[in-house]
C-alpha cells in the first residue's frame, strides 16, 4: 500500500459515505469542502484555518449515520428525512411547515402522514437537538480517532451551532462558534441548494439564514463571488478538485495507519442499527486472522483487513426501514439491500488510496455457486482474499441477533459455515481458516485429496497447469512470490514431480482442473 497515504484523498473518497447517510447527492461534501476553502481564503481566514475548513466541510456530516435509528423509529425512511431537514429554514417557523412536513411524509399513506405530522409538531424540536448533538459528537470523536488536530474536532463539533444561539449542542452565539464552523456551515447549505436549483436558489437560501443560523459578513461574502465559487467547486472531477484545493502542508500519514482510519469509519456505519455495533471491527479481526493462517504476504493481509473493515460503508445508502424490518422483504426491497455492496466498492473505488481493495469489499455477498450478489460472481472470479471475507462476515453475523431471527450460539453458526461450504457457496480452506480465528477446533479436508494436497496447493497447481509464473501465481493468491514458489515446490515434492508438464499432468488424472480448463 505504498509508504504513505494522503489523508485528503483517503477522507475525500469516504466522505461519500457521509453523502449517502444524509441523503445529499454523491459528492456534495467534496464539493462543499472546495467552495469553503475559496470562501475562507476569500474572508480573509489564515491558511492555518482554511485547512481547518477544509477537514470540517469534507466531515460535517459524517455522524448522521449514527442517527438513523431514531430517525428512521420516528419518520420511516430516515433518508428521506435527512432530506427534508437539510432543506428546512429552522429559524423560520413556517418553513417548518411549508417544507419539513411535506418534504418528510411524501408518499406516506394518509394516517401514516397525519400520526408524523403529530410527531413533528409536539416532538420534532426535542428530536432536532438529539440529532444535531449527535452528529456533533459523533464527527469530533472520529476526527480524534484519525488524528485530526484539536481546532478540526472542535469546528467538526460547532458545526450545528446557529449564529443567533439558538443551535446546538452548545447553544454558541456569533463568534463564539469557530471561524471553520461558520464557513463550513454556509458553504454546505449553498451547495445543497446550488444541487436542488442552481446558483440563485443558493444564494436566495443562505440570504434567508442570514443572521439567524448563519454569520452574515460570511454570507454577505459569499453572495458578492456565489456563481464564481460554486460553478467552480462543480467544475472537473470533485476528487481531483479537493486535492487542489488542500491548504499546504499537506498531510500524510504512514500505510500503517490505514487500519485506524477504516476502524473509525467502520464503527460508525456500524452504529447505524444498534444490532450492528462491531460488526465490522470483529469481521476483519477473523479475516486479518484467518489470512495469517493462510500464509497471506504482509500487504496482502493489511488489505484484507482494511477491506474488512470498511465492507459495510455501502449500508448507510440504504434505510433502515429495510435493515430493521422483523419480517420478509418484498423482491423491490431486496434489491435495494443488494445494492449496498455495490455502494461499498463504488466510495472506495473513489479513492485512488482505497481503490485497490474497493473489489475485494464488494464481493464480500458473493458465493462461489454464483448465488451472490452484487455481481452474481463464480469461483474462478472470486479472489482468495473475497472468499476470506465472505465467510468471516457471514460467520459473525450469524452470531449477531437481527431483526428477523435470534443470534446463532458460535457451534451452530461453525455449522452453518462448514454446510454453506459443503454446499459448494463458500471456500472450504477460508472457512477453516475463519473457523480456526473464531476458536472452533477444525478438523481439516486436505487428506481427503490426492497425495495429502490442501485446497490451497490444489490452486497452486492448477495456476501451474496454466503456465502462470511464480509472479503471477502470487498475484493470483495475493501472496509474495517467496510463498508462491514455497507452495510450488511442496507440492510438487508431494506429487513426487518436477516439471509443470508432470504437475498438470496429475491434475489431469486425479481431475483437478475446472472442466473449462481441463
Amino acid at each position: 500500500m505504498g509508504t504513505n497515504l494522503r489523508l485528503a484523498d483517503l477522507l475525500a473518497g469516504l466522505s461519500l459515505v457521509a453523502d449517502l447517510g444524509y441523503g445529499l447527492t454523491p459528492g456534495h461534501a467534496m464539493r462543499s469542502c472546495r467552495v469553503g476553502v475559496a470562501l475562507a481564503r476569500e474572508t480573509g481566514l489564515s491558511e492555518h484555518e482554511a485547512a481547518e475548513t477544509f477537514y470540517t466541510s469534507l466531515l460535517s456530516h459524517v455522524g448522521c449515520a449514527a442517527f438513523s435509528h431514531e430517525m428512521s423509529a420516528a419518520f420511516g425512511d430516515e433518508l428521506r428525512a435527512n432530506r427534508a431537514g437539510a432543506r428546512t429554514n429552522f429559524a423560520d417557523p413556517k418553513d417548518i411547515i411549508l417544507s419539513l412536513i411535506p418534504e418528510s411524509t411524501r408518499g406516506m399513506p394518509l394516517l401514516e402522514r397525519g400520526r408524523t405530522t403529530a410527531f413533528i409538531l409536539a416532538r420534532g424540536r426535542a428530536l432536532g437537538r438529539r440529532y444535531d448533538s449527535t452528529v456533533c459528537e459523533i464527527a469530533r470523536e472520529t476526527a480524534r480517532r484519525i488524528d485530526l488536530t484539536d481546532g478540526v474536532q472542535s469546528a467538526l463539533f460547532q458545526v450545528k451551532e446557529a449564529w443567533n444561539g439558538r443551535g446546538y449542542p452548545q447553544r454558541l452565539e456569533g463568534d463564539e462558534i469557530l471561524a471553520p464552523a461558520r464557513v463550513a456551515r454556509v458553504a454546505s447549505e449553498a451547495t445543497l441548494f446550488y444541487d436542488i436549483g442552481g446558483v440563485e436558489l443558493a444564494v436566495h437560501a443562505v440570504s434567508r439564514r442570514s443572521g439567524s443560523l448563519l454569520d452574515p459578513a460570511i454570507v454577505a461574502d459569499f453572495v458578492s463571488n456565489a456563481d464564481a465559487l460554486l460553478r467552480d467547486a462543480d467544475a472537473g472531477d470533485p476528487r481531483a478538485g479537493v486535492l487542489a484545493m488542500e491548504p499546504d502542508p499537506v498531510v500524510e500519514k504512514p500505510a500503517g495507519d490505514m487500519p485506524l482510519v477504516a476502524a473509525a469509519f467502520g464503527d460508525l456505519v456500524d452504529l447505524k442499527t444498534p444490532f450492528t455495533h462491531g460488526h465490522s471491527k470483529e469481521v476483519a479481526r477473523l479475516a486479518k486472522a484467518a489470512a495469517e493462517r493462510l500464509g497471506f504476504d504482509a500487504e496482502a493481509t493489511q488489505r484484507l483487513h482494511v477491506a474488512a473493515l470498511l465492507h459495510d460503508v455501502g449500508k448507510v445508502g440504504i434505510s433502515d426501514l429495510l435493515w430493521e424490518r422483523p419480517g420478509p422483504l418484498t423482491g423491490p426491497e431486496w434489491e435495494q439491500i443488494r445494492l449496498h455492496a455495490y455502494h461499498t466498492e463504488r466510495i472506495l473505488a473513489t479513492s485512488r488510496t482505497l481503490e485497490p481493495l474497493a473489489r475485494i469489499a464488494g464481493m464480500h455477498h458473493e458465493r462461489l455457486d454464483g448465488s451472490g450478489y452484487h455481481r452474481g460472481c463464480r469461483t474462478p472470479e472470486i479472489a482468495i482474499s473475497a472468499r476470506v471475507l465472505a465467510a468471516a462476515d457471514e460467520y459473525q453475523a450469524m452470531t449477531q441477533r437481527r431483526p428477523h431471527r435470534d443470534a446463532l450460539d458460535p457451534e451452530h453458526a461453525a455449522q452453518e459455515l462448514r454446510t454453506a461450504a459443503d454446499r459448494g457457496r463458500l471456500d472450504h480452506e477460508a472457512v477453516a481458516a475463519v473457523l480456526e480465528a473464531a476458536g472452533h477446533r477444525v478438523q481439516r479436508r486436505w487428506a481427503a485429496r490426492p497425495a495429502g494436497l490442501t485446497d490451497r496447493e490444489v490452486e497452486v497447481l492448477r495456476l501451474v497447469a496454466r503456465v502462470c509464473s511464480n509472479r503471477e501465481i502470487a498475484e493470483q493468491l495475493h501472496i509474495s512470490p517467496r510463498t508462491a514458489e514455497h507452495h510450488v515446490q511442496n507440492t510438487y515434492a508431494k506429487i513426487g514431480v518436477t516439471s509443470r508438464s508432470a504437475a498438470a499432468l496429475f491434475a489431469l488424472e486425479h481431475d483437478l482442473l475446472p472442466a473449462k480448463e481441463s
